[in-house]
């Protein structure tokens, strides 16, 4: 029977029409399934469900979520990540109402996922996540501050660009952690299965987004995050140079070590949408 599937023209074209008719006519289509955001039941015969289309570097995965928390759309993943995706995916569908992954066939070659593009291979961006209340709302955020300091692409002097480089990029100087800062849109997070897989950037000449960070595993975040993300539809990002923050224990001591750097001004940030699940 047909299915109240939406499937946007960038997912339409990964997979071609006839594949995009078949789902819709539900004959590739589960009925139930597990939103692959909030993680709960869905009935794509019965309420408007979302068809995510996740893309390795060979392969390609379809996934289903409830409309009103994705909307259909393209996921560039690395391979080993989408492997990943797929094993928790299938995993869920031992749960009553659990439906599987789907591999499907693609149109064209996805993009190679890139390398940070600010990062020398020395440095490491450190990535913590964590809630940050703003005018009496959580909102899910990540910190991000390198191991080493940042030099400009092809430059070997000293010194420690890492913000000048963000600024360049669209991100905003934050003198004081009193509002959200300004969407910068291109830029997005995404989460996989309720993991943090990846923070990603435009690519070039239009192309699909690329990694500018990418975790080495999928990082766990707090029911709490992944709520708070769910309901806000996007993530604050605190960029600071090496040295700033620190790896804090607790929320309210990120929040003490932000507060400073804010006030030192070394600290920009965006708000990126959420991007996948």
């Amino acid at each position: 029977m047909p299915r109240m599937l939406d499937v946007s023209d960038a997912v339409r074209a990964e997979i071609g029409d006839e594949e995009a008719d078949r789902l819709l006519a539900g004959d590739n289509a589960p009925g139930s399934y597990d939103c692959t955001s909030c993680r709960t039941p869905g009935d794509s015969a019965q309420e408007r469900t979302s068809t995510v289309l996740f893309v390795g570097d060979e392969t390609a995965v379809l996934a289903f979520a409830h409309a009103t928390c994705l909307p259909s759309q393209v996921v560039q993943v690395t391979e080993e990540q989408l492997r990943g995706a797929v094993r928790s995916i299938n995993a869920d569908a031992g749960v009553p109402g659990g439906a599987p992954a789907q591999s499907v066939p693609q149109q064209g070659a996805p993009q190679q996922t890139a390398p940070p593009n600010a990062a020398p291979e020395q440095a490491v961006l450190g990535v913590t996540s964590g809630l940050v209340l703003i005018a009496g709302e959580l909102h899910p955020a990540l910190v991000v501050e390198p191991t080493a300091p940042i030099v400009r692409p092809g430059s070997t002097g000293p010194g420690d660009e890492f913000l000048q480089l963000l600024v360049e990029q669209g991100y905003q100087p934050v003198p004081a952690l009193d509002s959200v800062p300004p969407v910068l849109h291109g830029w997005s997070v995404l989460l996989a299965v309720g993991q943090l897989h990846a923070v990603l950037q435009p690519g070039t000449d239009g192309g699909r987004p690329v990694a500018w960070w990418q975790a080495h595993q999928p990082l766990q975040v707090t029911d709490g995050w992944r709520a708070a993300a769910n309901k806000h539809q996007q993530v604050l990002l605190y960029a600071a140079p090496v040295g700033s923050i620190g790896r804090q224990p607790r929320e309210d001591l990120l929040r003490d070590a932000l507060d400073k750097a804010a006030a030192q001004g070394r600290l920009v940030a965006a708000t990126l949408p959420l991007a996948g699940t």
